[in-house]
C-alpha cells in the first residue's frame, strides 16, 4: 500500500468493520443513523474547531508522508474523517454491549467511578494548566463527568464506562499506529511542551481523556436523540416506585 493512504486506511478500517455488523437484525444500528448522524455533526463542529485551533498553534500537527495531500481549514481530509469514523465505530460498541452484556454491570458504581476520575482529571488540570493539551482534555473530561454523574444523573453512565473500556483496545492499536507505533515516523505528532510528556507506548497520555470527551459528548447526544436517556430515566422512577 501506497504508505500516503496509511491514515486514510485507518480510517476505512475503523469504520467498515462496524459499518458491515450494522445491519444485522438483532442490532439494526443502521436504523438509528439519524441519530448518529446528528451526534456526529454536532459533536464534530467542536472538536473541528479545536482541532484547527491547536493545529494552527503548533500544539499538534499532521506527516505529510502519510496523508493523501487534501486539507480543509489547515486539517487533512483523514483527520475530518477521524471524526466520523472513530465516533461511529465506538457508539455502535455501546450499541453491541446492550445486547450481549444487557445487565448495567457498572450501574452501581458509576458515580464512584466518575468521581475517581473527576479527582484525577481535575487533578491534573491544575498541575498543568500551563500545558494547552493536558489542561484542555483533562478540563473537558472533569467538567462532563460531574455534568453526567451529579447535575444530570444520567442513568446510562456505567454502560458508557463499560463501552469505553472495551473501546480502549481499538484505541490503543489505531492511536498506536497514528502516533508512530511500528511506522518509521509518526502520522500525527505532538508538541510535548503542550503535554505532560507520558506516552502509553507512543500514545500521549491525554488521548485517553481526549478520547473520553469525543465519545461520552457523542453518546449523550445519540442517546437524546434516540430518546433512550428520557426512557431509561423512566424505567428507573418506575422500579424505584415499586
Amino acid at each position: 500500500m501506497n504508505e500516503h493512504y496509511l491514515y486514510l486506511a485507518l480510517n476505512l478500517f475503523t469504520f467498515f468493520g462496524p459499518l458491515s455488523r450494522s445491519f444485522e437484525p438483532r442490532i439494526r444500528f443502521i436504523a438509528k443513523w439519524k441519530q448518529i448522524v446528528l451526534s456526529i455533526l454536532l459533536v464534530g463542529a467542536g472538536f473541528i474547531a479545536w482541532d484547527v485551533w491547536f493545529t494552527s498553534m503548533g500544539v499538534w500537527g499532521f506527516n505529510p508522508r502519510y496523508l493523501t495531500g487534501i486539507y480543509l481549514l489547515g486539517l487533512p481530509v483523514e483527520e475530518w474523517m477521524f471524526f466520523v469514523t472513530v465516533p461511529f465505530a465506538c457508539v455502535f460498541v455501546y450499541e453491541v454491549l446492550q445486547l450481549f452484556v444487557p445487565r448495567d454491570v457498572l450501574g452501581s458504581t458509576s458515580k464512584w467511578i466518575a468521581l475517581v476520575l473527576i479527582l484525577f482529571t481535575a487533578g491534573l488540570f491544575i498541575l498543568h494548566w500551563d500545558h494547552w493539551y493536558t489542561a484542555s482534555a483533562t478540563g473537558l473530561c472533569a467538567v462532563l463527568l460531574f455534568l453526567h454523574a451529579f447535575v444530570l444523573k444520567s442513568p446510562w453512565l456505567g454502560r458508557f464506562f463499560l463501552a469505553f473500556a472495551v473501546n480502549l483496545i481499538p484505541f490503543l492499536l489505531v492511536n498506536g499506529i497514528l502516533t508512530g507505533t511500528g511506522i518509521d515516523q509518526e502520522v500525527v505528532w505532538y508538541n510535548n511542551e503542550e503535554n505532560m510528556g507520558f506516552r502509553i507506548l507512543t500514545i500521549p497520555f491525554e488521548d485517553v481523556f481526549y478520547g473520553m470527551d469525543l465519545l461520552l459528548l457523542n453518546t449523550w447526544l445519540y442517546l437524546a436523540f434516540s430518546n433512550r436517556t428520557l426512557a431509561a430515566t423512566v424505567n428507573l422512577s418506575a422500579e424505584a416506585s415499586r
